[in-house]
């Protein structure tokens, strides 16, 4: 029950932000605003309904080092996508045609602000975690995973593939993240600083959504299996590689912090062999 509260309480807020967000769009500052007052307000959602459904701080929300850890996700996040549209670009199939829009820019932050907040939240702050609870860390990060990737062929330009490569490279690698760090802020830096990057810098589709307006005029050019064709990038090998990569840093660096949690089945045969002796 505790599930459906909370993924009820923040899917509304999720919801009435981006329809709000989708209403003003064409402003680019009132987009920002609503945008970061969508992220901002889901945060809050989120604290008050694990307080009220858990009786426990939502400490991996907590407010002490949110700033530096979410800085940390973002730079991840941007340096992976750049890595990306560096290769893709060594192979001919992408380049910069000029200046893009810093309007666009602007309206895209507080956009991909909203969607990767409410997203990192229900995904990772409330599926992965009660499913980590039950079923253990590596049962959870793949259905999570997979869950991920399905919402994403419901985008516009989705393909089977892109919601493949989506599941693989940011379904597992941001679950990984939250595992390997147990605070919300990584991730949700992490899955913000690669949309933002995708669409607010390099102007390139993001997940089947279409081209935008970003900082550069970005141009992709030719075969969908190097540029990941109208789904954009991150249906790339090149992205599919780099996520996998960054999901193995994290997860070495989760088992070496001790934060991998075990099949709850695993754990009650061990207390049962422990009590035996």
């Amino acid at each position: 029950m505790r599930l459906l509260k909370q993924l009820l309480v923040v899917a509304a807020v999720a919801f009435v932000g981006s329809a709000g967000v989708e209403a003003v769009r064409g402003n680019a500052f009132l987009t920002l605003v609503l945008g970061v007052a969508t992220a901002v307000l889901a945060v809050v959602a989120y604290a008050w309904v694990v307080r009220w459904s858990e009786r426990r701080a939502p400490v991996e929300v907590a407010t002490a080092g949110a700033v530096a850890a979410t800085g940390r996700g973002v730079l991840i996040g941007v340096g992976m996508f750049a890595a990306v549209i560096a290769n893709i670009a060594l192979l001919g199939g992408y380049r910069i045609d000029g200046a893009g829009s810093v309007t666009g820019a602007v309206a895209l932050f507080g956009f991909m602000a909203a969607a990767a907040v409410t997203e990192e939240l229900i995904f990772r702050g409330i599926l992965f975690r009660i499913i980590e609870e039950r079923a253990g860390t590596w049962i959870a990060l793949a259905l999570t995973s997979v869950l991920f990737g399905l919402v994403h062929l419901f985008n516009e330009h989705a393909s089977l593939w892109g919601a493949i490569a989506i599941a693989v490279e940011a379904g597992g690698m941001l679950a990984a993240a939250y595992v390997a760090t147990r605070t919300l802020w990584v991730p949700i830096g992490l899955h913000f600083g690669w949309n933002f990057a995708a669409a607010g810098i390099f102007g390139t589709e993001v997940s089947g959504n279409g081209a935008s307006q970003g900082l550069l005029n970005g141009v992709t050019s030719g075969p969908a299996l190097l540029t990941g064709g109208e789904f954009g990038p991150e249906a790339s090998p090149y992205a599919v590689l780099f996520g996998v990569l960054l999901t193995i840093a994290f997860m070495w660096l989760a088992r070496r912090r001790g934060n991998l949690v075990p099949r709850r089945r695993g754990a009650r045969s061990g207390e049962t062999a422990t009590l035996s002796r």
